[in-house]
């Protein structure tokens, strides 16, 4: 039996991770180590990993590395914080295949710390972008460190080929989080009134601005045109909390005060996976600069107003609508958004993030891959020159 060590660091991959956890649990081969961090285990986040618990997950390990902090210099004293105790955890307790997802700090600070003990690292999400992050970097850096990759388009398949890795390890499973419209029983409407605390019998808009951290010192400004928006629409909307970014405590303060000043907004610290891909069923359009907007809202057929650049880069289905940070620009697109010709062209939207059925492909992987020396050792892929030559191989 193989152990499978899978790190999670906040809501923003334990609602991805969800169906892979629960189809890791089913293998009679595989064994699941849930490693909690970051996010997860502060109380201003809503303790997150409870939920986990909740679901059924038991909680192996606890890894604090998150400074209470809001600035660049808390980022990356945190990612130090998080190479030391990843690598205590590991020098004591070392699992067969260490699972990461995505791009936050938190995950490349576990992908460093597993490098000396040349552990196999297997790696969702890898190949896409968000010019506008950090997120962009961290990506990129945690796929040359993986040595099995999970990928949710053929497109970011050749994103990955293309830094160096070799085609074998490279699986097309499509967006883990989409297994969740399968297996999920969506929070009903009176369930999803209870926990927000409005009505949504009208028109209401779920909403999220996360710092870009690649324009930071502008979050202050930017959420004011945000939020300028929002009170211009006057529709009712619900307001989730950023990530744990540098100015993401500004924006926190933002939008409580935003919901304190005003009867139809409410803002939310965790909604958990069943209620937010209820609300993303019920909402009349999403608005922000999320990554769910890009790839799971496109299941739902809901128009989503895309702002600004963090998201930049990403492949979107058409119910994305991009705009530059700026109040009028935003309430005209949501406007735009909400008319009913626009609703109308979104029928049989297919979202290009998969089918569904993205876990049981990871699971056969990390099942039947060899964990031998090939699997470590790397080989750069080189692509043919662009003189049409293929480079030479090395003795």
């Amino acid at each position: 039996m193989r152990t499978i060590g899978v790190v999670t660091v906040g809501r923003s991959d334990a609602g991805i991770y969800r169906p892979v956890l629960r189809a890791i649990q089913r293998s009679a081969e595989l064994d699941l180590t849930l490693i909690v961090a970051g996010m997860h285990l502060a109380p201003e986040f809503g303790e997150t990993w409870r939920e986990l618990e909740a679901a059924g997950f038991a909680v192996d390990e606890r890894i604090e590395c998150t400074m209470a902090s809001d600035s660049a210099e808390g980022t990356a004293k945190s990612i130090g914080l998080g190479v030391i105790a990843f690598g205590q955890l590991f020098g004591r307790s070392r699992p067969d295949i260490l699972m990461l997802l995505g791009d936050r700090f938190e995950m490349l600070a576990a992908a460093a710390a597993a490098l000396p003990f040349a552990m196999p690292i297997a790696h969702l999400h890898g190949g896409e972008t968000s010019q506008g992050a950090l997120d962009e970097a961290v990506r990129h850096s945690i796929t040359k460190m993986s040595h099995l990759h999970f990928v949710a388009t053929p497109l970011y398949r050749d994103r990955v080929v293309q830094l160096g890795e070799e085609p074998w390890r490279v699986t097309v499973s499509g967006a883990p989080s989409l297994d969740n419209l399968r297996e999920l029983d969506l929070c009903t409407r009176d369930r999803l009134e209870a926990i927000v605390g409005l009505p949504l019998n009208r028109p209401t808009l779920l909403a999220t601005f996360h710092p870009v951290t690649l324009e930071y010192g502008n979050a202050r400004a930017q959420c004011a045109e945000f939020l300028a928006a929002l009170e211009d629409l006057g529709l009712q909307v619900v307001l989730t909390y950023p990530n744990a970014d540098a100015e993401g405590r500004l924006i926190i303060r933002a939008i409580e005060a935003f919901a304190a000043r005003h009867a139809w907004a409410t803002a939310i610290a965790n909604l958990g996976v069943d209620a937010y891909f209820g609300l993303l069923r019920h909402a009349a359009a999403v608005v922000g600069n999320s990554s769910s907007g890009i790839i799971e809202a496109a299941s739902f057929g809901v128009p989503v107003v895309n702002v600004g650049h963090r998201q930049r880069g990403r492949l979107r289905a058409p119910n994305v609508i991009d705009v530059d940070c700026e109040r009028t620009a935003i309430r005209e697109a949501v406007r735009e958004a909400l008319a009913p010709a626009f609703r109308r062209r979104l029928a049989g939207l297919v979202n290009p993030y998969g089918d569904g059925r993205a876990a049981a492909r990871i699971v056969e992987v990390l099942t039947r891959t060899p964990l031998d020396q090939r699997l470590i050792m790397k080989r750069f892929h080189d692509l043919p020159a662009s003189h049409g030559a293929a480079l030479p191989e090395p003795a």
